[in-house]
């Protein structure tokens, strides 16, 4: 037992020695991307050594995933994703659970969902943007994903509306919004950090948001319980999670240096910018809130139906 954590003790001391990998699932352009180089900015110029972020994309995200699961547990490789790690098991009917596998580490950042639409449909709100898909019924809206919060919420929506919309999922918000910018598709469930800059601009049109309560960034906009949609609250945390087996010291001071990260002013205004709300706290916080989400997805998955194809 010694021998154990003095090694574990030894690994903590030494790391990081190396530069860290921090595997994000998704593509460049989304919020995941954009938290984990903000975050990986901070702590490199803390701990003095490179944080490479590369973008395993595929498969919902789970290939990313599926990569940081089986990596080696040092400490060198990193997942920062979302809670596709919740919902992508339960929709693409894997046989684990990235909640239970995975080590949690730090719980980073949370913000609503964006239902937006492209200013060309004429739309302004909720109710005029359902009167205009039952008339045009077919339409296609986008998500960053199969297996993503953003298809649950697609698909939740589809239901409480009494709509016919098709999901047109793709590899990361980056690609989805490319195409909600172009008007290759008209409408879209998507983070506000891809979203805002285009709103700013006058491209798109921001109609909704998926939290339970506006984000004190986007006064404005009005929630879907707000819009008449009772109950339909979904929102996106992002976290730090470690390969199964990383020694307890080493996820010790990866949180020791991410919550250090957190409190830096110049990322929570970076922050801010895209909407996220930085969060912090013990590995074992974000174990629960991960663990209580996947319950939460098994549910709306099963009731909703919801199916990888």
């Amino acid at each position: 037992m010694g021998g154990v954590a003095w090694a574990q003790s030894a690994g903590a001391e030494t790391w990081p020695n190396r530069p860290v990998r921090f595997i994000v699932p998704l593509a460049p352009g989304g919020a995941i991307d954009f938290i984990a180089r903000a975050v990986g900015e901070r702590m490199s110029q803390a701990i003095g050594q490179q944080i490479v972020v590369e973008n395993r994309t595929g498969a919902g995200g789970t290939i990313g995933m599926d990569t940081a699961l089986k990596s080696t547990p040092d400490g060198y490789t990193i997942l920062i994703t979302n809670d596709n790690a919740a919902s992508a098991p339960h929709i693409m009917n894997l046989s684990y659970d990235y909640t239970k596998e995975l080590m949690p580490v730090c719980f980073l950042g949370r913000h609503g969902q964006i239902l937006g639409v492209h200013a060309s449909l004429g739309v302004s709100t909720v109710a005029e943007l359902v009167r205009h898909v039952k008339a045009n019924p077919g339409m296609g809206l986008a998500t960053s994903g199969v297996g993503s919060n953003q298809h649950v919420m697609c698909e939740w929506f589809k239901r409480e509306a009494a709509v016919n919309i098709e999901h047109v999922p793709y590899r990361g918000a980056g690609q989805a919004i490319n195409d909600l910018v172009a008007g290759h598709v008209k409408m879209a469930f998507l983070g506000p950090t891809s979203m805002m800059p285009h709103w700013q601009a006058g491209t798109l049109k921001l109609l909704a948001q998926t939290s339970a309560k506006r984000a004190p960034t986007l006064p404005d906009i009005p929630t879907l319980e707000e819009s008449g949609y009772k109950g339909l609250v979904l929102e996106a945390w992002y976290a730090a999670f470690a390969p199964p087996g990383t020694p307890p010291a080493v996820v010790a001071r990866l949180n020791a240096e991410m919550n250090r990260a957190l409190k830096d002013p110049k990322l929570l205004e970076t922050f801010n910018k895209g909407a996220i709300e930085a969060v912090g706290g013990t590995p074992e916080d974000m174990g629960k809130v991960a663990r209580a989400d996947s319950e939460k997805y098994a549910r709306l998955v099963r009731e909703l139906n919801i199916k990888a194809s």
